[in-house]
């Protein structure tokens, strides 16, 4: 009757430890469903519904300029944050081992040898030579889950070092083309600076042939060091950057070798692909979801400790010494023994920790699932910016053109005294700030594809 009650006992704590040794899936409650905003809104060349996706390709497919690419090379070989990432995989990597070896048993060699006298009699030597071996038997999955839990951190040190080494690549690009913008508008603002040059000298000359008056004069010189003011402001603008690429690629501040902002070539078609791609591709999804496996893994663990513990020692040698005299020569000894541990009650630790561990995981589902929408939002947002810069650029290459029209019809309606030089200013400054704009606005569609790329899992 009693073995019949063990039995029931023992059947009864498998069955209830089955969900211990389960190993992590997806909840189906987890989706991705519905997170890209109005995807029928944005341009033809934006296929949102296509599987090809954009994150895919090979961050050299995006961009094409040579020096970039050089430029992504050196950061990707030299940065101090990739650098630290692949070192935190390496580490990630050995407790991992360490945590497979677990299920081995730990085998120690520890001689001993004493001597001891007591009066005039003999010195007694003995010694002793064990062996001792220790194996934890893991009947209900706690080391199973500790090696499981190690695992999802190698991946999340993994996933990390894909979103470091994707920040890297777009990091740089970003910056790259920020100073192709800048050198584009450094040209802009120095050839104003001499139109404005010029101008001075021609009013100065008309107010002596008494065509003009010194206020005019006063108005362009103003104009004139308007500009170059801003000239010198950019051309900081420049130096900083380059000063941040510099550093950013592991390098002292220093000039960085680059192209021009008109030999940017860009892919044609920017698809994002199906958004159940996300889930795959984004480094940061990835990271959430291994937190939310960790964390199932420590519940598990967290049921695991109500169960007993089983361990086997076990210690063979030789020795002289019995402990109650000593016998020359030695003999061999061996020992075996297993204990086993029910916790019965614990101060109410047990189930703190798991009411603890639950509740952990509850929360690294809901970051997890909150993160796959800051997914979607970035991508959402990327596409739009990349859809409102291209109908910007459209405006502002129109508005330049009117502009430029403007200020020539301006000069020859002032030359026949038709116009005031305060005109010709106005429609100078006004050609000025389009074409800076259009150059900035030019770089930003560019930072779109970057933040698309990027949010896509681009360069992982």
């Amino acid at each position: 009757m009693k073995k019949n009650i063990i039995y029931v006992m023992c059947a009864t704590a498998l069955l209830s430890s089955c969900h211990i040794y389960k190993a992590y899936d997806r909840p189906e409650e987890i989706t991705a469903d519905g997170i890209y905003r109005d995807p029928v809104s944005v341009v033809d060349t934006l296929a949102v519904t296509d599987t090809t996706n954009m994150g895919n390709l090979p961050w050299q497919d995006i961009f094409r300029d040579s020096k970039l690419q050089a430029l992504i090379e050196e950061g990707l070989a030299n940065n101090v944050d990739m650098q630290a990432a692949i070192l935190r995989v390496e580490e990630a990597k050995v407790l991992l081992t360490s945590a497979r070896l677990a299920f081995l048993p730990s085998i120690n060699f520890n001689p001993q040898g004493t001597i001891t006298t007591m009066g005039d009699n003999e010195w007694a030597k003995a010694y002793s030579t064990p062996l001792s071996a220790s194996w934890e038997v893991d009947l209900f999955g706690k080391l199973l889950n500790a090696s499981r839990s190690q695992k999802t951190a190698y991946l999340q040190s993994e996933f990390s070092r894909q979103a470091v080494r994707s920040q890297i690549i777009c990091g740089v690009a970003n910056l790259y083309y920020t100073l192709l913008m800048l050198d584009r508008q450094v040209e802009i603002t120095a050839e104003n600076v001499d139109i404005n040059k010029e101008n001075v000298r021609a009013m100065e000359a008309m107010k002596e042939a008494g065509m003009t008056t010194e206020a005019a004069v006063a108005q362009s010189r103003a104009v004139y060091h308007q500009v170059e003011a801003s000239l010198i402001d950019l051309k900081r603008q420049v130096r900083e950057t380059e000063n941040a690429l510099a550093v950013l690629l592991a390098k002292a501040p220093q000039t960085i070798d680059r192209g021009t902002l008109d030999e940017q070539v860009f892919p044609e078609d920017l698809t994002t692909g199906v958004p159940l791609q996300l889930l795959e591709n984004r480094p940061d999804v990835k990271i959430a979801e291994m937190t939310l496996a960790s964390a199932y893994y420590t519940t598990n663990q967290a049921r695991a400790a109500f169960y007993p513990g089983l361990n086997i020692t076990a210690t063979a040698g030789w020795t002289n010494g019995s402990g109650i005299q000593v016998a020359n020569p030695g003999e061999f000894m061996f020992q075996a023994l297993a204990s086993l541990a029910q916790p019965i009650f614990n101060n109410g630790k047990l189930i703190a920790n798991l009411k603890v561990s639950k509740a952990e995981e509850e929360i690294a589902r809901m970051n997890y699932q909150q993160t796959i929408l800051e997914a979607g939002q970035e991508v959402s947002d990327a596409l739009h910016l990349y859809d409102a810069t291209n109908r910007r650029l459209m405006q502002d290459k129109q508005q330049v053109e009117q502009l430029e029209k403007a200020s020539a019809y301006t000069k020859d309606l002032f030359q026949s005294g038709d116009a005031s030089y305060l005109e010709v200013l106005t429609a100078q400054q006004s050609l000025l700030s389009a074409q800076l704009t259009e150059v900035s606005d030019n770089v930003q569609r560019m930072q779109a594809v970057i933040s698309l790329y990027s949010a896509l899992g681009g360069g992982r």
